[in-house]
Parts: structure tokens; sequence; C-alpha cells
């Protein structure tokens, strides 16, 4: 069995630059203790025996009911636009997100 793969503080500062993260030295240690840990705790669940676990997407059974994808008629203009704050025009007025154009 190969050593458990672990994270040291270089690679930890290499993915928090990479992400675009500002961490101190504190939690750049930290960081790589916790995932260091993770991945020992990955690497511990190769030696379980899965072999006779039947493979599912969900860990208990689930039934997705869907119904049938039917046109059905939507809200007209002035009922979707009746509870809206402020319209012009036939449309919804909303405030300015960018500034400029």
């Amino acid at each position: 069995m190969s050593k458990p793969a672990s994270i040291d503080e270089a690679e930890v500062r290499k993915v928090a630059a990479l992400a675009r993260l500002e961490l101190d030295d504190a939690e750049v240690a930290t960081m790589a203790t916790e995932l260091s840990s993770i991945l020992g705790y990955v690497a511990s669940l190769d030696t379980l025996v899965v072999s006779s676990v039947e493979p599912t997407a969900h860990a208990v059974a689930s039934v997705s009911p869907l119904r049938d994808d039917i046109a059905e008629e939507g809200l007209r203009r002035d009922e979707a636009l009746a509870a809206a704050p402020q319209t012009f025009g036939g449309a919804f007025v909303v405030p300015k997100v960018k500034e400029g154009s």
C-alpha cells in the first residue's frame, strides 16, 4: 500500500492563488492539515470491500414523479405585471445594476 496523499503548505498557497484567495500563514497551515486529513480519509475508503454491494445512484430508493410536458396557458401580461412595484410600457422596471451604459 502506498503512502497516503498529503497536501503541503506550498500546494495550499498555489491553489489559493489560483482561486484568488488571500490566506494568512495560520490559515495556510490549517488548510494543509485539514486537506491532508480529508485525503487520508478518502484513501482509507480504498480498503473497503464493496464487491457485494449493488451499485446505486441514491442511498435510498426514490421515485421522481414526473408530469406530462403539456403546454398550458400561462399568465397574461397584465396579471404578471399586477404585482410589480413599477412598470413602463408593458414591462417590468428594475433598478440599474451596472453603472455606465
